[in-house]
């Protein structure tokens, strides 16, 4: 398989990077609206995935018997969205829980799943899904699978953007389907502004002149991907309530509330705090392979993702103390973070 890259397309005389996901989400007339709109897609297209048949048609993977399922090419930017965003935009789409079809339409072309391009979007897909399967927001276990892509053929034209083409029979489809009623009852009727919400506006920082103000530990750790020494950094047994930010953009990264001892002298948490800033990207050779933890908007090497973190996640983000600046709870309205202050409010 091919690793993460960007593609370039030429639009009168620009050039724009895009990457692709591949989403099947259930009917895909259904399934396709929600990616439309966002920011940073430049395109979706409905089409067939996963099979063993070449060029199949709507009729051959409607009947079952192809092993392709209805699906979403999306194309999108990825400095605009963040393939972090369209996973949560995917999860508040479907039913993770069904393995025998999404809402009316039955059958194993209508099963769910997400089709990673490199590894990164695998370990971005898992953690998602791991992260939604530890929320406690479906008493059933998630079936969504998670493959590597395969080849991914167009649907016909009368299938592309049906939901255009055919605005009264699409809002029926939509109605009778239950798929609606289903997600807002899960999510709550505000799921769409939610889930589809345009990427979040960047803090605006000159990164040149933050750079300047780092000490040359920050520096190294952040910009050239060294590690501190463990035991002998500032929050690896901070035992204050409060979030992590990137010590460079400001970014809110990791809470106190998802902070625990793994022994190993670094900060460690078991998930992040918002995940639209956090990147993961796989890093190293044939023989020696890690998942790096990078910030989004900086772009600062944080530290490195491991598989063997405690409930409800079992991950662990080993985080070098050094890229991060620490805000106590008492000090999140103060400094702007006032979102996060709720959490830290006793019950």
């Amino acid at each position: 398989m091919e690793g993460h890259k960007s593609v370039n397309i030429a639009h009168a005389g620009s050039v724009t990077n895009y990457e692709t996901a591949v989403f099947a989400g259930g009917c895909f007339w259904q399934f396709e609206p929600y990616f439309e709109d966002l920011t940073g897609v430049l395109s979706v297209s409905t089409g067939y995935t996963g099979g063993h048949t070449e060029n199949p048609t709507y009729n051959e993977v409607s009947s079952g018997g192809t092993g392709h399922l209805e699906s979403l090419e999306v194309r999108f930017n990825p400095s605009q969205i963040s393939y972090e965003k369209l996973l949560q935009v995917f999860w508040h789409s479907i039913d993770p829980t069904t393995a025998d079809g999404q809402f009316d339409n039955r059958g194993p072309q209508y099963h769910t799943a997400v089709f990673y391009n490199s590894k990164e979007q695998e370990a971005a897909a898992e953690a998602s899904r791991d992260a939604l399967a530890a929320s406690g927001k479906f008493d059933k276990p998630i079936v969504t699978e998670i493959a590597a892509a395969t080849e991914f053929y167009m649907a016909e034209e009368e299938h592309q953007d049906y939901y255009k083409k055919n605005k009264f029979l699409y809002k029926l489809n939509q109605y009778m389907s239950g798929r609606d009623s289903f997600l807002n009852s899960t999510w709550g009727s505000n799921r769409k502004e939610e889930a589809a919400n345009q990427e979040a506006s960047r803090k605006d920082f000159n990164k040149a002149e933050r750079l300047k103000a780092l000490t040359t530990l920050q520096y190294n750790v952040t910009q050239n991907g060294a590690d501190e020494r463990p035991f002998e950094n500032e929050y690896w047994d901070n035992q204050q309530e409060g979030i992590y930010i990137d010590i460079v953009s400001g970014e809110p990264l990791f809470s106190s509330k998802d902070k625990f001892d793994a022994g190993t002298g670094w900060p460690s948490f078991t998930q992040p705090l918002d995940k639209d800033h956090v990147v993961l990207k796989e890093k190293g050779g044939f023989f020696s392979k890690s998942t790096q933890v990078r910030s989004r908007d900086a772009d600062s090497f944080l530290g490195d993702l491991f598989h063997d973190g405690p409930e409800p996640t079992g991950l662990r983000y080993c985080i070098n103390s050094a890229a991060l600046a620490f805000i106590p709870k008492d000090k999140l309205e103060e400094k702007g973070y006032g979102d996060y202050a709720a959490q830290f409010k006793e019950q």
